[in-house]
């Protein structure tokens, strides 16, 4: 039988490990932020304290089962954290990372301290130091793939289209497509710059430019 102390000590560990996950998810200002980090975190410890009391009163009832519903239980919380957005999706590592927790408190409810230390390092290793790899490669990428919310007027489309082609830039893939009304457009299109230093000096310039409403990247 688990002593109160070893109990305590399980819960509060998994406080202090998904908290610090949750922390860096908040400074990002994520849908899921250090509260449900922890929440998520500290029930599945207690699922995973749960079971191996269970074993203990009833050696022969299979009690595994419990840990296993937690991990497939999380889906639904994380399909919370997914945003689609226009033809993005937001929120996929949001989603990645409340899985890990739940797996991170089920490590530690089962006494496998070093795991759920050594994989909380890793999963914050891998959302800092790989946020900025990634952000590094983006930088170096010539790919841009913008939005354009415009008044559906032939001569303001003809304009961004004159922009695009005196800074020298490509058009690799373009798409259209009306709001009811039929007032505006939207220019869904994924563009090859000579270099990535051109893309702030295009998106002010369409945004310029009149009768266009918004201009987001992706």
């Amino acid at each position: 039988m688990l002593s109160s102390q070893q109990i305590i000590i399980r819960l509060l560990l998994s406080v202090v490990l998904s908290g610090c996950i949750g922390i860096e998810r908040e400074k990002l200002r994520r849908p899921a932020g250090i509260r449900t980090h922890i929440l998520v975190c500290i029930g599945s410890t207690l699922v995973m304290l749960t079971s191996i009391h269970l074993a203990r009163i009833y050696p022969n009832v299979q009690v595994d089962r419990l840990g296993a519903q937690v991990i497939s239980g999380i889906g639904f919380l994380g399909a919370g954290t997914i945003i689609m957005q226009g033809n993005s999706v937001q929120g996929l590592t949001t989603a990645a990372g409340l899985w890990a927790v739940a797996c991170i408190g089920l490590a530690i409810g089962s006494g496998f301290y070093l795991g759920g230390i050594a994989a909380t390092l890793m999963v914050l290793i891998t959302l800092i130091l790989f946020k900025k790899i990634e952000e590094n490669i983006m930088k170096k990428s010539n790919n841009l793939i913008i939005s354009i919310i415009v008044t559906n007027k032939l001569e303001q489309i003809k304009n961004i289209y004159k922009i695009i082609e005196d800074m020298k830039i490509s058009i690799k893939k373009i798409e259209f497509s009306e709001d009811d009304s039929g007032d505006l457009i939207t220019l869904d299109m994924d563009l090859k710059l000579p270099n990535y230093g051109v893309k702030d000096d295009l998106i002010n310039k369409i945004v310029s430019q009149d009768g266009v409403m918004k201009v987001s990247k992706r």
